[in-house]
């Protein structure tokens, strides 16, 4: 590219011949020129905006310095507000964590006065001053939202494990109301034990494959485990009984009873109603045969008994 100069004072025509290069370097000049302009007004400001007698440098400066200063403001509340929402939702996981605690505890049989999820547990400490790692220091804004995110994510984990044994906790539970393990009837003592005994009509040697627990006729049978009914009739040595399945191959036998309650099919609980005790079948006086069985094998139920507790207190049934 060339320029073309034209003057009274020349004698003659003048013409400049500006390349690519020239153009650069005219560029870069400019940028140099408006950074040190740029430098040099931040020097001023720096070093003359506490003088009073330069007001108008003293206004930049404050303006400056109030502009940073809404930046930074803009930017806490940004984080308040993220930190208020984080907030709330570990306060949401924390309450659904202690619901859950308090589930597991009931289910573990903890006393509640030895975990209690209303009360912050007791903290402590010495600080050694030897130590820096150990000398307590405030967090700034980044060290505050990476704490509060991990402990979210640590509130996630330990709910999901609580959830885990809760599961394992109930299926135990489950399983433990399936086992026979309930006294059947309130009396202190069984006239009949598992095993060989001596048979009381014929006289001869004979096993015996459940308890007999001697009562009142009239006095309540209870279920020694959940389960469902699937026998109740008459047969001619068990007299009125019942068959209740409890899964697992585990059944139990209640005999000789004078009422039945319950018919098959029906669902029992453990502990609930199901008979009353009498002298029905082959039988020397009111009392209740007990059985348990596995998969069709007699068992003695006093294995099963000594796991439980007795049955439901209830006022003592009259001799009929």
């Amino acid at each position: 590219m060339q320029i073309i100069l034209l003057h009274p004072r020349f004698a003659r025509v003048r013409s400049l011949t500006v390349n690519t290069r020239h153009i650069l370097i005219a560029l870069l000049l400019l940028c140099v020129l408006v950074l040190g302009c740029a430098a040099l007004l931040s020097y001023i400001l720096l070093t003359h905006a506490g003088d009073s007698q330069s007001p108008m440098l003293h206004g930049i400066a404050e303006s400056m310095m109030r502009q940073d200063e809404d930046k930074k403001e803009k930017y806490l509340k940004e984080n308040l507000a993220v930190m208020a929402i984080k907030l709330g939702e570990m306060q949401a996981q924390l309450m659904r964590l202690d619901a859950l605690g308090e589930r597991v505890q009931g289910l573990s049989g903890v006393p509640p006065q030895e975990f209690n999820f209303k009360v912050p547990p007791g903290q402590g400490g010495a600080i050694s001053s030897s130590n820096p790692a150990t000398v307590p220091h405030a967090l700034d804004m980044s060290e505050l939202q990476k704490a509060l995110e991990a402990f979210s994510v640590d509130i996630g984990h330990r709910s999901d494990y609580m959830n885990v044994v809760e599961t394992a906790l109930m299926s135990d539970k489950i399983k433990s109301r399936l086992l026979p393990t309930m006294q059947p009837v309130n009396v202190l003592y069984n006239s009949s034990s598992f095993g060989w005994r001596i048979d009381p009509f014929t006289g001869g040697n004979a096993f015996h494959e459940g308890l007999d627990f001697p009562a009142p006729t009239g006095t309540p049978i209870f279920a020694a485990a959940a389960g469902v009914v699937i026998a109740a009739e008459f047969h001619p040595q068990y007299g009125n009984m019942l068959d209740i399945d409890h899964g697992n191959d585990i059944m139990t036998r209640y005999a000789h009873a004078s009422q039945l309650y319950v018919k098959v099919g029906d669902i029992v609980r453990r502990g609930q109603h199901i008979a009353d005790i009498g002298t029905t079948g082959r039988s020397t006086g009111p009392h209740l045969h007990f059985e348990v069985r596995i998969k069709g094998a007699a068992q003695d139920p006093r294995k099963f008994l000594a796991l439980g507790a007795g049955p439901p207190r209830l006022p003592p049934v009259a001799a009929k």
